[in-house]
């Protein structure tokens, strides 16, 4: 069978490629096109139709101002679908992109599989509307996620266990002293800094994140470079005292690091199935912000914590992320009682997961109702 794939962010990709790997196993037949990453690319052998890297716009002001942009890749994806003829569309979160892609495939009597679901539950929710009507089968990864679909919109969906799981199951880290000499450390204990992924959201995350380092002058500090941006970039970042910098290797830092810094996202997940000790910070454009605040209705932003449904991880967001506050909690991670009370939770966290497999059930799923 003929698959067409949107994956428009790097934790997209990283969960496509794992899809990808497993729809290989159960369709050995399997042609794939793909909007992503260099994972995706990595899985299939070739060339993504656009790098996500083109894609990512963050932010109610940012997408504005790059509105023309958007819908031209909007018109471009759709041209190149009906030139592909796939016997599926799968899309990848994202859904400012994905679901316009999406109503535009059901009109074409394309089949729409949508894997890893928008958060609708956070905002937008009468985006349920078009799901029910554009989207053929839906496959979520959260586990509150199904009873939102099912029993509040009576709209069946597959929970299929986080992909996060498989994906650090499978990875194997270089040992504390390889890290360490790899990337020039000394014997100190790490402390990570994940700011994010998109250019102007690392750049307001560092400008606090960094006044940290000459205050915590016993461990050392190692900036994630994230893989939608050139090491270039962290250059002007990293001629600072006890700042380092690894690029593409947050899971090898993660393996060793003693507590994070973490900007909102998956990465707060991830840092959590380490078992590292973090803090979630977040502060946007002043503008996006204000709009959010006043249409997104959660209590929370972590992902840790949605799930938990309790503050599990401290959340320091917009003013709250100043450096005062950052410090405090930076001290509090490093003392014995907190860390393993986190690494407790982040045990429950674990099980409401629902274990390893997500790629696998996934792929078995979907090749089973397209058969």
């Amino acid at each position: 069978m003929k698959y067409y794939i949107i994956a428009g962010e790097a934790s997209g990709d990283l969960h496509a490629s794992n899809l990808i790997k497993a729809l290989k196993v159960e369709d050995p037949q399997a042609q794939f096109r793909f909007w992503g990453g260099d994972l995706m690319a990595k899985a299939v052998q070739s060339k993504p139709v656009k790098h996500y890297r083109e894609l990512a716009f963050m932010g109610f002001a940012e997408v504005l101002l790059n509105i023309r942009t958007i819908f031209k890749n909007i018109k471009f994806c759709k041209a190149d679908i009906a030139k592909y003829q796939p016997d599926v569309i799968i899309f990848i979160d994202y859904p400012g992109f994905n679901m316009r892609i999406a109503q535009w495939a059901k009109q074409k009597e394309i089949k729409t599989f949508y894997y890893i679901s928008p958060q609708i539950w956070a905002w937008k929710e009468n985006r349920i509307k078009k799901i029910k009507r554009d989207v053929d089968q839906m496959f979520v990864i959260l586990p509150f996620e199904k009873s939102f679909y099912e029993h509040k919109h009576n709209f069946k969906v597959h929970f299929v266990g986080h992909p996060l799981l498989d994906a650090i199951a499978q990875f194997k880290p270089d040992t504390l002293e390889a890290f360490k000499e790899k990337h020039q450390l000394d014997d100190r204990e790490i402390i990570a800094i994940l700011p994010g992924s998109r250019k102007q959201e690392i750049s307001k995350m560092l400008s606090t994140m960094l006044k940290m380092p000459s205050q915590f002058k016993d461990y050392q500090f190692v900036i994630a470079g994230a893989p939608s941006q050139e090491n270039s970039f962290y250059k002007q970042y990293t001629q600072k005292e006890n700042i380092s910098f690894v690029a593409n290797e947050t899971y090898n830092l993660l393996s060793h690091a003693k507590a994070a810094m973490v900007t909102s996202g998956t990465a707060t997940l991830e840092t959590a199935l380490f078992e590292v000790p973090e803090v979630v910070c977040y502060k946007g454009n002043e503008i996006s912000y204000q709009i959010a605040k006043r249409i997104i209705t959660l209590k929370y932003i972590s992902l840790v914590n949605l799930i938990m449904d309790a503050e599990i991880v401290t959340e320091l967001i917009q003013n709250d992320f100043n450096e005062v506050r950052l410090k405090e909690e930076l001290k509090l991670l490093l003392e014995n009682s907190r860390a393993e009370e986190l690494k407790k939770d982040y045990k429950h966290l674990k099980e409401a997961l629902g274990g390893v497999g997500a790629s696998q059930k996934t792929a078995q799923l979907m090749v089973g109702l397209l058969k």
